[in-house]
């Protein structure tokens, strides 16, 4: 025991860790207050978390959602258990048409920006003008197509999705833009439609089927979604330079017709609207339309409407010079000028009528020719054929237009 001078004795000294143990005794270096304790980190804290509280473990641009990676490395959305949606775009296009690789980056940027999957793009070829491959992505289980080339391009696209529900959003391209024009869609900002295919809004429109009788006993039948015709029309169009349409566009039409009038040549015909009687008429063309506007302004059928169920036919029976001046005068200021005024269309009503061009509209027409005359469908050639039986099926088509379109104040813009 020792003993304090002061305080007298004390207690027993404790032991030397070296006596205790017979050992040196190692350092106590003292612990970091940052370091966690694992078994406090172990401990249950009684919070329950869910997914949505945990970041996702990802890496520079990737988005954290699962996805599967084909043979060839490509990547493709993986299935949903759950059932959640998840919306995929194809983009069919005309690669003489359109810049692809533009095109394509547009489309990827506004799926990507919408949240749908990686779009699918397919191009068409002089074998397949868009209808086979618009086929294949409608067996993969796209949500929406975007199709940009010329109006034979849109026409193919189209006839594959008739019926199918599936939406089609066009991208403005080509020369004539035809269904475009008519659907009022901005024809300088393929942008805005490119946007418009994944939050525009969805309408029904009506598809022309024309089956077509060939003079060596075959069928063939064919879809429309702005005018076909039979006779001169259809002629004019296969007598068009096609390196003049690229380089001056609808203006090479001109061209062609001035080169069909010269031996043009009015054909015998038998025509029917269901319904109504049988006519024979001398013709030089029968223009059977799903809608009625053409380039630079002029209205061919201004009432055709593209929702109505109705075909809209004019029927040319021109019998010299004078009668196609006629002709010209009703498309050119009577139709596309004096009705869109309310004075003009009552100076209309009051005029007397000549047959250079006869209307008339009903659910189809069928037309039987003495002999093979040419036809076309959208603005393409499809040879020849002797009878030519036509029908609207009515909302086959669904059309996506942006968001708003059809608020306009003008009533002449509202046109589905």
């Amino acid at each position: 025991m020792a003993t304090d001078p002061e305080n007298g004795p004390s207690t027993p000294d404790a032991p030397d860790a070296t006596e205790a143990t017979g050992a040196p005794q190692a350092s106590q270096t003292p612990v970091a207050s940052d370091t966690p304790d694992p078994n406090e980190a172990a401990a249950p804290d009684e919070v329950i978390r869910e997914p949505e509280d945990v970041p996702p473990d990802t890496t520079d641009g990737e988005t954290g959602e699962a996805r599967r990676v084909d043979e060839e490395g490509r990547t493709e959305p993986l299935a949903d258990e759950e059932g959640r949606p998840s919306p995929k775009a194809a983009l069919v296009y005309n690669p003489i048409k359109v810049d692809g690789d533009d095109l394509r980056e547009q489309v990827s940027a506004a799926a990507a920006e919408a949240g749908w999957s990686e779009p699918l793009f397919y191009e068409t070829t002089v074998d397949d003008l868009g209808d086979d491959v618009t086929r294949q992505a409608l067996e993969e289980g796209v949500d929406v197509v975007l199709v940009a080339g010329g109006d034979g391009t849109v026409r193919a696209v189209s006839e594959a999705m008739a019926g199918s529900d599936v939406p089609l959003a066009i991208v403005p391209s080509g020369t004539g833009n035809l269904l475009a024009r008519n659907l009022r869609l901005p024809l300088d900002d393929a942008e805005a439609m490119v946007r418009a295919a994944f939050d525009g809004d969805v309408h029904a429109i009506d598809v022309g089927i024309a089956s077509l009788a060939r003079p060596d006993g075959k069928s063939e039948k064919r879809a429309f979604v702005v005018m076909g015709g039979m006779g001169l029309d259809a002629a004019m169009i296969a007598n068009t330079s096609g390196k003049l349409k690229k380089k001056v566009g609808w203006v090479a039409y001109v061209d062609g017709a001035a080169r069909s009038l010269v031996n043009a040549k009015p054909f015998p015909v038998m025509y029917q609207v269901p319904g109504h009687k049988v006519h024979r008429s001398n013709v030089q063309s029968v223009v059977f339309a799903n809608c009625g506007s053409l380039p630079a302004g002029l209205e061919l059928i201004p009432e055709a409407s593209v929702t109505d169920g109705m075909l809209d036919i004019a029927i040319f029976q021109p019998k010299n010079p004078l009668g196609w001046l006629l002709v010209w005068r009703r498309v050119a200021w009577d139709n596309s000028v004096l009705r869109r005024f309310r004075a003009g269309r009552q100076i209309l009503a009051l005029s007397t009528r000549d047959n250079s061009v006869r209307f008339t509209r009903g659910i189809g027409i069928d037309l039987a020719a003495q002999a093979p005359q040419p036809v076309q469908l959208d603005g393409d050639e499809f040879g020849e054929a002797t009878h030519v039986t036509v029908r609207i099926d009515a909302g086959a088509l669904k059309i996506i237009v942006p968001h708003g379109h059809l608020d306009s104040s003008d009533p002449s813009e509202n046109v589905i």
